[in-house]
């Protein structure tokens, strides 16, 4: 096994090889130079010689052009002659071959669907990926606490919507405990959530989520997997893409083993459009990027960002970056001035030639290079011709790409989505239990007050019974003894026998 990867030639004549040493390529990297002067064929052959080296690769790709790693270049292709002549000019025996690729994509169109749970993604890289305010950051931290002391899985946005749903629904007994919650916040993040599903991230929450081991395979003859993401239309997202890659590295950083220094690395990662990692980004997220690739090297990760301008890179990542190959910058203005002398003041210096004027003259497809040799020292910088891509330049056709991911055996693992019990579906349930039980108590109180007025407008009860049959006996003497009265009166004659009478018999009945 060789040493090193062989990146292209310097010196006199460009006939010295310029090899970045695997034993320090976990180091990190830095490759920069303007639109246009050959980075992505740098990205590709550099991919490509720590493949064939036994090294996994994941590199995104954001024009589309690195797909070609997967097909052989050809003899026909109309730079076959240039590049035969620059492989002779530089020592290299250049033989044609395409690299095992496995083809990712968060949306699952080009490639294998990548996906992550809400829970893995944690609050501090949603509130970035949302751009949450402090407060807002804040409520979003009590539903992921209150999530995981509940026992309810964050998947997907759905159970993210219903946790914070639940939490304005009950923000009064919530904010006793955990501090004050308005239903403003609760409605920003909802908002927020809204325009991140618009954007199409709504696929990328979820499971089966992506296991870091499927990116670190190595084939039959021994040569890494080379992971491409598709990240030409994921770009129209730039916060989740950037999100997305670091959210990558803290996965590598929090479940690799320390190796220490390996003889190789383990995985080598390629972070293109670098700068958007960091533009706008809150301090406490870069100090945790900062923190992540000063630390995961240990764990045998060599993290490579591709920019611009070196000035793209804020100064303390900037300075652990050991192996740099800066293509052409154009100073055209006075800032581009500035970052040109501010890259070159990076470099170690060169005796043979000046380095802020090689980087301004230096042209497509040549570099300078410097690389970290014997104890991490960095190497003398060299004006460097790139060595030309062993794979195909340009993208691969839709059928070519569509052949090779259906011939992989991802496929039956990652394309088809999971959609188990989690936060929604138990909120849902819970919710759905509160209102039957809330309509039956409310039946319940409805009977209660119905029976109430029918006791209210009935004959109130007196507890004494009453006999029908002396009732009736009552009214039939009094009615009997009127009548005899009135008889007899009518046979008396005089008024004085009448009113005898009369008083007689009524007194008798009376008292009867």
């Amino acid at each position: 096994m060789t040493d090193g990867i062989f990146v292209g030639g310097g010196g006199t004549d460009y006939a010295e090889a310029q090899e970045l040493l695997l034993k320090y390529a976990n180091r990190h990297g830095l490759i920069a130079g303007a639109t246009g002067t050959g980075k992505t064929v740098t990205v590709q052959i550099m991919a490509q010689a720590f493949s064939d080296a036994g090294v996994p690769v994941f590199v995104s790709d954001v024009k589309g052009d690195l797909s070609g790693l997967g097909a052989a270049g050809a003899e026909t292709h109309k730079l076959h002659a240039p590049f035969m002549e620059r492989a002779q000019r530089i020592g290299l025996d250049l033989t044609y071959s395409a690299a095992p690729v496995t083809f990712w994509d968060l949306w699952g169109q080009q490639g294998h669907p990548v996906r992550a749970t809400v829970a893995e993604m944690g609050p501090l890289l949603l509130s970035r990926m949302l751009d949450l305010s402090e407060v807002q950051e804040g409520v979003l931290n009590i539903a992921f606490r209150i999530a995981d002391e509940q026992g309810l899985p964050l998947l997907d946005l759905a159970d993210l919507r219903s946790m914070l749903a639940w939490l304005g629904e009950n923000r009064s007994e919530v904010s006793l405990q955990y501090g004050n919650i308005s239903p403003a916040s609760v409605g920003a993040i909802q908002r927020s959530i809204l325009m991140l599903e618009n954007e199409g991230a709504a696929g990328f929450f979820g499971e089966p989520a992506l296991e870091l081991r499927d990116l670190m395979r190595v084939d039959d003859t021994g040569r890494g997997a080379v992971n491409i993401l598709a990240s030409d239309k994921l770009m129209q997202a730039p916060r989740l893409y950037a999100t997305f890659l670091f959210w990558l590295l803290s996965e590598l950083f929090e479940e690799l083993p320390e190796v220490g220094d390996p003889d190789k690395p383990k995985l080598v990662f390629f972070f293109d459009e670098a700068h958007l990692l960091f533009d706008g980004t809150p301090k406490a997220l870069v100090d945790k990027v900062e923190q992540v690739a000063r630390l995961i090297r240990s764990k045998g990760v060599g993290v490579y960002f591709i920019t611009q301008h070196p000035a793209d890179i804020p100064e303390d990542i900037l300075g652990q970056l050991g192996n740099r190959i800066q293509h052409a910058l154009r100073a055209f203005t006075a800032r581009d001035k500035k970052n040109l002398k501010l890259a070159a003041e990076t470099y170690r210096e060169n005796p043979t030639f000046s380095i802020e004027e090689a980087i301004r003259e230096v042209g497509v497809g040549e570099a300078v290079t410097s690389f970290l040799e014997k104890k991490g020292v960095p190497g003398v910088s060299q004006r460097t011709l790139i060595r030309p891509p062993a794979s195909r330049i340009g993208p691969l056709t839709v059928a070519e790409r569509g052949a090779i991911v259906a011939s992989s055996d991802l496929g039956p693992k990652y394309d088809k989505p999971i959609d188990r019990e989690s936060a929604h579906e138990i909120l849902t349930k819970r919710a759905e239990q509160a209102a039957a039980a809330a309509a039956k108590a409310e039946a319940a109180e409805e009977e209660a007050e119905v029976q109430e007025r029918e006791y209210r407008t009935a004959r109130r009860y007196t507890g004494a019974r009453v006999s029908r049959s002396t009732s009736r006996k009552s009214t039939s003497d009094e009615g009997f003894g009127e009548a005899l009265t009135e008889a007899l009166v009518k046979e008396l004659k005089g008024t004085t026998g009448r009113r005898i009478v009369r008083g007689i018999l009524g007194g008798l009945f009376k008292a009867k």
